[in-house]
């Protein structure tokens, strides 16, 4: 140990390599929100390639390894309290998706690290983190990267820029970090670390920090600092809302007569649920809610009237075309939630919106009211309570009534009057429903399940409703599953957590099975099997396309996909990867393979054959617009048809300003 810091003259020091110091100053970061105070990096995901397994992969050893820590304290000086868990990964893409899993769980109070080598290890992360920036859900990304000494140029994976020396592929992951940093000399990491974790625990910031480590930094030995190893608390904010914007709010509300609530995941992320219900009561505002945003009052409080937008409910979107005040709560305001600026179509109609980030805050041209959702939730609720507002009586009947009738689909969705048939996509849903209790997570992120869910899942607690909707990515919910599984470990008995996949999600990311199985971890896995993209099909049946490239069979005589289905069996597939597999294919077989998954001790893989439903059976359509530009000229009808939809419902676009 050297007598000082060069940097700090007078400090002690310790000499470690750069990446022993980072995971030694990992180990040693919290976050700290309402008196509760937790690791902030609370484990390491990782596969090693010649960019990282001499650097972070021996440092990772050192510092503990193993799931529950395991190990000695190494060079690293690593007691039992700061040992760096270690996660073996299969896919890079899927560690970053167990990492935002983790993180949504945790309440992002608490994340995950993801090392991997140089060249596609690298570019792998970047669906990853522009899954977790989108969401504004907190990873750290630990890139492997080329040289800094450049002792050889080019040297292997390396891409050569002829105008820019210092470009390497990890520039790709720049657009879709918060912050990003390049460590070329080991003094480096301390401001850039700093800098990182403020950014993961900025409720305001967060998302993807990506910290690029040179491999040969990454083994560079450095006398540290011994401040810099000190334990270290991030305090997490909740800003109250200014003054003047909380007075202009209560204005609002007070003027209101047709007020509707649109709760998006900044609820669930402020824990800020008893407070909406509390606001609600006293007010009878009616609460529609966002993919992120459900669950945010359970699907049986008077005020929930459910999805709002595209995949929304009918009454949640009746009562958004005639909203006269219309207040954002956490919300992003995507095209899917404002039907692609069709839906919220009174003329008189204006926006609050209590964000945490001014950005958010003023879209739509919205009165803003920046603030942490619960402590605006509070202080506009305060401000209310002397003044004796409360929705006409008429209106709370209203949207009552509605949601009664919008049951009543849901129930007929639900319905399986034939137990020996094959079931429909809808009726694997009501299967579910009637099974599951509070304790149940359910998770999914693309294809038709998260219009399905969001129009007709009645979510019974706060976190049962993890849809990945913000960059709906295929492949996020198996490896989203085993983070979420992570989030929840020590809790007796532990909590059911289902991942709900299409064969087209399957196909695209099976391989952190491998994972469940290592760790045995209790996933509960239900794979769809409809032979194709049938989300996309009927989009591009709407659209014109004919379903051309959905269909997932032979190809016919013509050239065409309409031959038989393939004979791909993915439930073989799943059990050849380590998973117990129960295949259903009546109701009656679908209901008794799901009790039997949700009691299993082991990661479990239920498979079903859906029946494409009828009219009746089936989901209920849209209730409201989503633009996908359709072909201006096209020579068939199915394409010049839906173009004249398609100009039908862009005139009712309008810009809210």
């Amino acid at each position: 140990m050297s007598p000082t810091s060069p940097a700090n003259p007078g400090c002690p020091t310790r000499r470690l390599t750069t990446a022993q110091a980072l995971v030694a100053f990992l180990a040693r970061q919290y976050t700290e929100r309402d008196g509760r105070r937790q690791r902030l990096i609370s484990a390491t995901w990782g596969i090693f390639g010649h960019g990282n397994v001499a650097g972070i992969g021996q440092a990772l050893m050192e510092a503990g390894g193993g799931r529950s820590g395991g190990g000695g304290n190494g060079g690293a000086g690593n007691g039992a309290a700061h040992r760096m868990p270690y996660l073996q990964g299969r896919n890079e893409q899927a560690m970053v998706h167990a990492a935002v899993g983790y993180a949504r769980q945790s309440g992002r109070l608490s994340a995950h690290a993801v090392t991997t080598s140089i060249g596609p290890g690298a570019t792998n992360l970047v669906t990853g983190a522009a899954l977790a920036t989108i969401n504004r859900l907190p990873v750290l990304l630990l890139p492997g990267d080329t040289f800094a000494t450049r002792p050889a140029d080019p040297v292997l994976q390396q891409l050569e820029v002829e105008y820019a020396g210092d470009v390497s592929v990890n520039d790709c992951l720049r657009p879709v970090s918060r912050y990003f940093d390049r460590i070329t000399r080991p003094e480096a990491l301390i401001p850039a670390a700093l800098q990182a974790m403020r950014v993961l625990a900025d409720p305001a910031e967060t998302g993807a920090v990506t910290l690029a480590l040179p491999q040969d930094v990454q083994a560079e030995a450095y006398d540290w600092p011994e401040e810099f190893f000190a334990e270290r608390d991030w305090h997490v904010r909740r800003p109250a809302p200014d003054t003047h914007e909380l007075e202009a709010a209560v204005r609002a509300v007070r003027s209101a007569r047709r007020p509707l609530i649109v709760a998006g995941g900044g609820i669930r992320h402020s824990a800020a649920e008893e407070t909406l219900a509390a606001f609600t009561a006293a007010t009878r505002i009616p609460v529609a809610s966002t993919q992120a945003g459900k669950g945010a009052l359970r699907h049986d409080h008077p005020a929930d009237v459910g999805g709002i937008g595209h995949t929304g409910t009918a009454t949640a979107d009746e009562l958004a075309r005639t909203a006269d005040l219309v207040i954002g709560i956490g919300t992003r305001f995507s095209d899917f939630t404002t039907a692609s600026g069709t839906l919220f179509a009174n003329p008189a109609v204006r926006f609050l919106h209590l964000n945490i980030t001014g950005f958010d805050a003023h879209k739509l041209a919205a009165l803003p009211l920046v603030a942490d959702a619960r402590a605006g939730l509070e202080a506009l609720t305060a401000a209310l309570a002397g003044r004796g507002y409360r929705v006409d009586p008429a209106y709370e009947t209203e949207y009552t009534g509605a949601k009664e009738a919008w049951e009543e689909r849901v129930e007929a969705s639900f319905a399986t009057p034939d137990p020996t048939a094959r079931p429909t996509q809808t009726q694997v849903l009501g299967l579910l429903d009637a099974l599951v209790t509070e304790d149940d997570i359910l998770i999914n992120a693309a294809g038709s399940l998260p219009g399905d869910l969001h129009k007709l899942w009645r979510t019974r607690s706060r976190d049962q409703y993890h849809v990945e909707y913000g960059y709906s990515c295929m492949g996020y919910e198996i490896p989203a599953a085993i983070g979420v599984l992570l989030a929840a470990e020590g809790r007796t008995p532990r909590r059911p957590v289902w991942a709900l996949v299409g064969d087209g999600t399957y196909l695209m990311n099976p391989t952190e099975i491998v994972t469940a199985v290592q760790e045995n971890l209790p996933l509960k896995l239900v794979v769809l099997q409809n032979h194709g993209y049938a989300s996309i099909g009927g989009l591009s049946e709407s659209v014109g396309a004919e379903r051309f490239g959905t269909a997932y069979r032979h190809r016919d005589a013509d050239g065409g996909f309409t031959g038989p289905p393939l004979p791909v069996d993915l439930a073989a597939n799943a059990a050849s990867l380590g998973m117990r597999v129960l295949r259903a294919t009546t109701v009656d077989d679908l209901r008794t393979a799901l009790s039997e998954a949700r009691d299993a001790g082991g990661p479990t893989c239920v498979y079903v054959e859906t029946e494409t439903p009828d009219t009746v059976s089936g989901p209920p359509p849209a209730q409201a617009w989503w633009d996908v530009p359709v072909a201006e000229t096209a020579s068939r009808p199915a394409a010049v048809k839906a173009r004249e939809e398609y100009d039908r419902q862009v005139a009712a676009r309008r810009r809210h300003l």
